[in-house]
């Protein structure tokens, strides 16, 4: 293992490029979103230690995005759709009054990237979904720090990200392979065993596979321990975002497939856990927060001052460990054999699920409908050239072939349930 190459995240190695005094320059990307406004709550309370140079986001919150611009006073805000940018710039001119000087704003679908590359010391990317791809990208290849919150962009362009992030330049945002990051700081990489990551079991822990055909989209939106966006609150109820996490330890750490595993915690107090050959094991628990995963990402190697709740070690609280039920939940078994896979075959993985998920939450699929329907799209896709030759079109072009398949399926599915209802 120690003759291996090194490791994207390695706690032990501080990548850190010089960009000047005062506080850290940051870009935030995905403002508007769960991780992007935590982290701004995190900036804003404090001030000597960071700043914001660059906001990015989608374009649906153009109100929220001015109110952050004004609050963090940044130079240059980022939209991906071009059509809100009358909206935006007026949004702006009512936060910062008449005679002030907004900020400059980049519009279309590469501003996110653009911003990634600017001047700044760290960019957290916390856009969704495999979109993140050219971001990650530009700001690796610029020389930022890269904090990434965008797992896919790691899972879908791993072999193009292992070839740009230099040692120490990725921080994990994810509080699972945040976790991980800070319980690996007690050993060697030689005296790791195993590491386990944590899952909640999402809404439905405990159902059987017949049990989860009939539930509804509102069922699948009411995660009980954390608050996010729709498409990973999906993912978590099915569990293909932990079989994305696995992908994402097995890129970050270096550890083979066969050395992660899953457990149910249905607290979410243990964010994962690290064993190490002499059979200890180190836990990194919190009470559910993502500004403490987030406060990692931005501020190490140092940590921040309150950054999210501690536990209250006077009141007793019981903590929860089951196996995984993966006959219910075939997700993270396929996200192992995509990530062995390698090559294209996350991307395909990935984006199929996007789709899924979208059909699902617009009732053309039942729930267990998505992973069956991911399963066929990557079973047709079959085995992929090897990674080490792979491509950004390469990503886009399998991206784009799993998406059109995997709404033709579910179009099939969708006259197959109309036909059996007649």
């Amino acid at each position: 293992m120690s003759d291996s190459p090194a490791p994207l995240a390695d706690p032990h190695l501080v990548y850190d490029p010089v960009v000047g005094d005062g506080p850290k320059a940051l870009v935030i990307l995905g403002s508007t979103g769960s991780i992007g406004t935590q982290a701004i709550d995190l900036v804003l309370r404090n001030p000597d230690r960071f700043r914001v140079t660059a906001l990015s986001a989608n374009g649906g919150r153009v109100g929220l995005l001015a109110e952050q611009a004004y609050q963090l006073r940044v130079r240059t805000v980022g939209v991906a759709r071009e059509d809100v940018v009358p909206a935006l710039r007026e949004a702006l001119t009512a936060q910062y009054g008449a005679g002030e000087p907004l900020p400059e704003i980049v519009a279309g679908p590469d501003a996110a990237t653009q911003l990634a590359a600017s001047d700044c010391h760290t960019v957290l990317n916390g856009i969704t979904g495999s979109i993140g791809l050219a971001p990650t990208l530009a700001a690796l290849e610029a020389g930022r720090v890269l904090a990434l919150a965008n797992k896919e962009s790691l899972i879908v362009g791993g072999p193009l990200v292992k070839a740009l992030a230099k040692p120490g330049q990725i921080i994990p945002v994810d509080s699972e392979h945040a976790a991980l990051f800070q319980a690996l700081a007690a050993g060697t990489r030689a005296d790791v065993r195993k590491l386990v990551v944590t899952a909640s079991g999402g809404p439905f822990r405990g159902r059987s596979k017949a049990d989860l055909a009939r539930v509804t989209v509102e069922e699948a939106l009411a995660h009980p321990t954390w608050a996010m966006g729709p498409v990973i609150t999906i993912n978590s109820a099915t569990l293909v975002n932990k079989g994305l996490e696995v992908i994402e330890a097995h890129l970050l750490y270096d550890i083979p497939f066969d050395r992660i595993e899953v457990v149910v915690h249905p607290q979410s107090y243990v964010h994962s856990m690290v064993e190490f050959t002499d059979g200890s094991t180190l836990a990194q628990a919190t009470p559910p927060d993502m500004r403490g995963p987030i406060a990692i990402g931005l501020g190490w190697p140092e940590r921040v001052p309150d950054a999210a709740p501690a536990f209250d070690w006077s009141k007793a609280s019981t903590w929860e460990f089951f196996p995984l039920d993966t006959d219910a939940f075939p997700s993270v078994g396929l996200a192992r054999h995509v990530g062995q896979l390698a090559g294209t075959a996350p991307a395909v993985f990935n984006a199929a699920n996007e789709e899924c998920v979208e059909a699902f939450r617009a009732g053309a699929l039942p729930f267990n409908g998505i992973m069956e329907t991911v399963t066929r799209v990557v079973e047709e896709h079959g085995t992929p050239a090897t990674g080490t030759s792979l491509t950004v079109p390469d990503v886009l072009e399998a991206e784009t072939w799993a998406r059109a398949r995997a709404r033709e399926l579910t179009a099939q599915t969708t006259t197959a349930n109309a036909e059996a209802r007649a």
